[in-house]
């Protein structure tokens, strides 16, 4: 066995397992992340095709962004977070020694060149004002996604900067990307956007309880540093009962009565929840426990952290009421301008 000069145990892998590590970096898990946004922003656009062209189009659209443009970023992250890796997540593969900063470098580098050039390529073939649009929103999200980790902005060291580059990327861009790949941009389709930007916001706000420790450490201002768990939970809350509420008037103002009520109902079950977990973050949504830890642990993370485990519970109830109203709002947006057609 060889060590670095880090003192991290250097284990041959073999080429199927640098291929896994290579892999493992670009963090699969949250590629789906980007899917609900760039789904919605294609059914909101009601311009999507059967055919073999469109088809090829949303293939693109969920590679470029997933795979590449997360992958890259997630990538770009570990590169940047060896020594904080170290503290909180130690088994990474480069704190790990699986692979080496060098390899890590090659990594995002060649992700970064596809990335850049495939988009480039779409933006070409779908021309005029949406192919710019295609082209800008790629490479703003490629953009925020490295100076979110790389100095010297490091965006990630200030929740103020952090979490608004993660709604951005995440929420934003996805969005219209999405909308501008198959048709002109919806007006809905820009409130849908921003109501995902503050949604992202919020949940990036409550997953910085697992590295907390850490962060302090290295003096990353995240808001469970700066002013508690409890705290970071009321301030994550407001924002996502709010957006519930914005979109729910929404609703009404588009004529989508039947959305409206379920978007109520769904504004009350998250307080219902909300309330349970504030006053025990341990034991409370006990009904999710097993969801979190049996059925999606090893996909979303798991924690020794009372605190990002009830988030892993509320994430999960709150994903489902959020994104179902979310596709039957695009849903019934993309239907208003088929039927304009």
């Amino acid at each position: 066995m060889e060590t670095t000069a880090k003192s991290i145990p250097v284990r041959p892998i073999g080429f199927i397992g640098k291929i896994k590590a290579h892999i493992e970096l670009l963090d699969p898990v949250t590629w789906i992340s980007v899917s609900p946004c760039l789904a919605g922003g294609v059914m909101a656009s009601g311009a999507m095709q059967s055919s073999l062209h469109d088809y090829l189009l949303l293939f693109a659209l969920f590679l470029i962004y997933g795979p590449l443009g997360t992958g890259f970023s997630q990538s770009v992250n570990d590169y940047y977070d060896l020594e904080l890796d170290r503290v909180n997540e130690p088994t990474r593969p480069i704190p790990s020694g699986r692979l080496t900063k060098q390899e890590a470098l090659w990594n995002w580098g060649i992700v970064l060149a596809i990335a850049i050039m495939l988009g480039a390529l779409i933006s070409l073939h779908v021309g005029g004002q949406r192919g710019w649009i295609i082209f800008l929103c790629l490479f703003s999200g490629l953009s925020l996604g490295y100076i979110y980790s790389a100095p010297p902005l490091k965006l990630k060291k200030n929740i103020l900067l952090s979490a608004p580059a993660v709604g951005i990327s995440y929420g934003v861009i996805t969005w219209i990307s999405a909308n501008a790949f198959f048709s002109e941009i919806r007006p809905e389709a820009l409130w849908m956007a921003g109501l995902n930007f503050f949604m992202a916001t919020a949940l990036i706000i409550m997953n910085d309880f697992k590295s907390r420790e850490g962060d302090a450490k290295e003096g990353m201002k995240s808001l469970a540093v700066m002013i508690g768990p409890k705290n970071t939970f009321l301030v994550a809350f407001l924002i996502i009962d709010m957006v519930f509420t914005v979109f729910a008037l929404l609703a009404w103002s588009w004529g989508f009565h039947i959305l409206l009520y379920i978007l109520l109902l769904a504004l009350a079950i998250n307080i219902v929840v909300q309330i349970q977990l504030l006053r025990d973050p341990k034991s409370s949504i006990s009904f999710m426990k097993g969801t979190v830890e049996d059925g999606f642990g090893n996909a979303i993370g798991k924690s020794e952290i009372h605190e990002h485990n009830a988030f892993l519970r509320f994430q999960v109830v709150n994903n489902i009421l959020f994104l179902v109203n979310q596709f039957i709002a695009a849903g019934l947006i993309g239907m208003k301008y088929m039927q304009a057609v």
